[in-house]
């Protein structure tokens, strides 16, 4: 029997469609109830529905007297802070196209981004990185402003056309500019169920910032559609801070990356949180020993879910239906996920590529100006994540790791040529090449090994990174070695850096 897990199919996406309205969808029948807690150690700024409808639909006016027009792209160039996801969804709202980015990366990162998608406007904050272009500009003062002005009608369309940009990272090394169509709200509707548990009277706590994706779409989106109130930590506030915050404002789900749990809890440690029903991880492989931890220290479980920029999370444990112990857990209700192999799904219980179908409303809608690219990622009617999974006869998925080299820092995918092409600009190093290394239990960073005439100074070589890449991106050690391993083909075998960066280590 072949390893395909069919959930059956999802209901369809109205038509017309808009994902702002779609997010908003209850703000007009509960005006006053809080959609928003900004959480600061002594006080939290706090935003009713009827609050953020109007900032939103303000917002969207504002664009559009700033000259945009429905289809024009937005580039996002704004710092932790509410007004990330207001202009997000006030862009959405107008039929605007936004594209997100993360604060830390560097002009010569957003030059690429500003190449890819040529944008017709940029939203920035003054500290956030930018090269000098031509594009109009608009600052976040100005985008406050906007929030009382009247609100902007819904531009409601087909749910295939545009709706947003995201960035990941290829294994070319090459950034892609993810396209994704307004329907990929329709099915984050999945997780409610397959991975929340969410309800309308939740309260939920997301550990991360305004401006990450993982934040946008599960700590904001995602309670907002449902009704319920989102909780984001207010910038600067620390891992270590987060269960005072949880109990104070009476959390009852909350979600981080593996490593956000590593921080807080420590064997033999309680956490008193009298509200909280379960936490959610997602970014990167949760480790056994952080579940456990967490489950000894509050009483509740972690529920984990995979996925993607190009289709979000599609597997996970719920309540409901809790993973197996060692999966991932099952395709979501409304999912159709299968193992690939070369010529087709592989048979139940053997090793494969983990892939979800075309049909899946999640799925992005092709990298923009990348046709060749996107044709790769699929097989016959299956999109390709490139992990290696396997699956039981109760379609319980196994996650067996990267098919390629990619890496993982702290929830970011980071492609490992990405990095080297930036080192290997050096005048002192002749070859590079980078990994990922668990430099203690659950915890993996960004390792860089090269060649050259002579030994660099690692704080030299730090600089000369991080003004070339964003900040996760930047290894956090540097090695020089006589030789890089490579293959009979002369390709380098990263994970052979593993055992050298043991042996130097050892040495040091």
């Amino acid at each position: 029997m072949n390893a395909i897990f069919d959930q059956g199919p999802s209901a369809p996406c109205p038509t017309p469609f808009n994902l702002a309205a779609h997010v908003l969808g209850r703000a007009g029948s509960q005006p006053d109830k809080i959609a928003l807690a900004v959480l600061g150690l002594s006080k939290a700024e706090r935003w009713s529905y009827g609050r953020l409808l109007a900032a939103v639909r303000g917002t969207g006016t504002g664009l559009l007297r700033a000259g945009a027009v429905p289809g024009d792209r937005v580039l996002m160039r704004l710092g932790n802070t509410v007004e990330f996801p207001i202009a997000y969804l006030g862009a959405i709202a107008v039929g605007l196209v936004p594209i997100p980015t993360s604060s830390q990366l560097t002009e010569p990162e957003v030059a690429g981004i500003l190449k890819t998608t040529q944008p017709a406007l940029i939203l920035r904050a003054a500290d956030v990185a930018c090269p000098e272009t031509d594009i109009p500009m608009l600052e976040e003062s100005a985008l406050e402003a906007m929030r009382d002005l009247p609100p902007a009608p819904w531009d409601m369309g087909d749910p295939d056309r545009p709706a947003y940009i995201i960035y990941t990272s290829g294994t070319s090394g090459i950034p892609r500019a993810v396209l994704h169509a307004h329907r990929a709200i329709w099915a984050r509707q999945m997780m409610f169920d397959g991975w929340y548990g969410l309800t309308s009277e939740d309260r939920l706590c997301h550990a991360g910032a305004f401006n990450w994706t993982f934040t946008l779409g599960t700590g904001l989106m995602d309670p907002w559609t449902m009704g319920a109130t989102a909780l984001i930590p207010a910038p600067g506030i620390s891992a270590e801070q987060l269960p005072l915050l949880l109990k104070r404002h009476d959390a009852t789900i909350f979600a981080a990356a593996p490593g956000v749990y590593r921080k807080i809890v420590t064997p033999g440690q309680r956490l008193a949180l009298p509200h909280l029903r379960h936490g959610l991880a997602a970014g990167e492989k949760l480790s056994e020993t952080i579940r456990q931890h967490w489950q000894e220290a509050t009483g509740t479980p972690i529920y984990e879910a995979y996925g993607m920029s190009e289709c979000s999370t599609f597997i996970s444990g719920s309540p409901d239906h809790p993973a197996a112990p060692g999966t991932l857990g099952r395709p979501q209700a409304g999912r159709r996920v299968a193992i690939m192999g070369a010529t087709g799904p592989v048979p139940l219980g053997t090793e494969g590529t983990i892939a979800v179908h075309k049909s899946d409303p999640g799925l992005m809608l092709g990298y923009l100006g990348a046709p060749e690219a996107t044709a790769q990622k699929f097989n016959g009617d299956w999109f390709l994540t490139g992990d290696q999974g396997m699956m039981d006869d109760a379609g319980h998925i196994t996650y067996l790791g990267r098919a390629d080299d990619m890496m993982n820092a702290g929830g970011y995918r980071v492609s490992p040529m990405e990095v080297e092409t930036a080192l290997s600009a050096h005048p002192g190093i002749t070859s590079v090449a980078v990994t990922d290394i668990e430099v203690k239990e659950d915890a993996r960073v960004i390792m860089a090994f090269y060649t050259g005439p002579e030994t660099l100074d690692p704080t030299a070589l730090d600089t000369f990174a991080r003004a070339r890449l964003a900040g996760y991106k930047a290894p956090r050690g540097f090695f020089h070695v006589a030789a890089l391993p490579t293959g009979a083909n002369g390709k380098i075998l990263r994970r052979a850096l593993r055992p050298i960066y043991e042996d130097l280590h050892g040495q040091a």
